[in-house]
């Protein structure tokens, strides 16, 4: 993964420095690399990951850090890690007293990519549960089950979250704990003059909006990008901004968790090939925009869109065929006839049409 990025050009760039929370795993590790290959980034990486004991290796996490880590030191990043739950007020204080000790000034950036299955809030000690689920109605979906030696092809039903299930997806996976970062940062001297935080965020197909964009996560979604528009004028004062990033679709550690997403995002490699972008593209693509080598862009939302490629017309019109055509038979069949790839699976390439979406891609 750190050999997909190039350095940026350094003329004239100082050394950023950053705090990404949620660094170990997914989009937020992805950031973390890219930030320290391609711009020399120094900085602080916290995720809350389990330790190897006598009796129990550590989670991947916990190894990906490690190397993480080295891959830090082996480019001459002052780039600590930190392990600790990122809601708890004595992590936050850690990691304030360690910036302050570590880097004069503060900091430029903060990237927050959290996908928690509970929260406590750090006030009341009330510990919020995350649910996957949608709202209004009951939602019926295909989905690959990984449980066993080959992947299987399921129908499954979950039904419509309560308005509390709501609210408590929102108190964990909302923005409330981002906008407690920034504050934090800014009552200790930590922001510099031209601060960005970007929250990292997900929009998706049509074939997935009932249990993601109009579910219980959407919700949780909504609020988080609400936040950013409230913290973009709090933070006038530091001549800042905030942004969330929706990222295109990815089989990361969080989204195997949601019914029909791994499904969607297999069939998506199959239709574009090469031409699926990886979270790591994606992180070389945001760190360009938020340091000005590319030029930002933005939706009417103020959104950062990195999901262009993913929500493409074309793509979706494929994707939508092979979604309607899957079955048990041909999800691991041979050739031609397969329609989900995993693995590095040779895919099959989008024929009628396929120079027209190179060319739009």
């Amino acid at each position: 993964m750190r050999d997909q990025v190039a350095p940026a050009p350094a003329a004239g760039r100082d050394r950023p420095t950053a705090l990404i929370i949620g660094s170990s795993a997914g989009y937020g590790l992805a950031a973390t690399i890219a930030g320290i290959r391609r711009y020399d980034m120094q900085g602080v990486g916290l995720a809350f990951e389990r330790p190897p004991t006598d009796r129990r290796t550590a989670t991947a996490g916990w190894y990906r850090t490690v190397a993480t880590a080295e891959l830090a030191a082996a480019a001459g990043s002052d780039f600590s890690f930190v392990n600790g739950d990122a809601f708890a007020h004595d992590t936050k204080q850690q990691v304030l007293d360690l910036l302050g000790k570590r880097f004069e000034g503060g900091i430029d950036y903060l990237i927050y990519s959290i996908a928690a299955p509970r929260r406590t809030d750090p006030v009341s000690g009330q510990t919020y549960q995350s649910e996957l689920k949608p709202l209004g109605q009951g939602y019926g979906t295909k989905t690959l089950d990984f449980s066993g030696d080959t992947p299987t092809l399921k129908d499954v039903q979950v039904e419509p979250a309560t308005e509390d299930e709501k609210a408590a997806t929102i108190k964990v996976m909302g923005g409330e704990d981002w906008a407690l970062w920034i504050y934090a940062l800014a009552d200790s001297g930590l922001l510099r003059d031209g601060f960005t935080t970007v929250a990292l965020s997900y929009i998706g197909s049509h074939l997935t909006e009932r249990i993601y964009r109009q579910g219980t996560i959407g919700a949780a979604k909504a609020h988080l990008e609400e936040t950013a528009l409230t913290l973009n004028g709090d933070l006038q004062s530091v001549g800042g901004r905030a942004l969330t990033s929706v990222n295109g679709a990815a089989v990361t550690q969080a989204s195997t968790a949601i019914p029909g997403i791994a499904l969607y995002t297999s069939l998506l490699r199959g239709v574009l090939s090469e031409l699926m972008q990886s979270p790591m593209t994606q992180a070389v693509e945001m760190w360009d925009q938020l340091t000005g080598v590319r030029d930002l862009t933005l939706d009417e939302a103020n959104r950062l869109r990195l999901d262009r490629w993913e929500l493409h017309p074309l793509v979706q019109e494929k994707v939508t065929e092979r979604w309607e055509k899957v079955t048990q038979d041909n999800i691991g069949g041979p050739g031609r006839h397969r329609l989900v790839h995993w693995r590095g699976a040779s895919p099959v390439r989008v024929r009628r049409g396929g120079r027209r979406l190179r060319r739009a891609l």
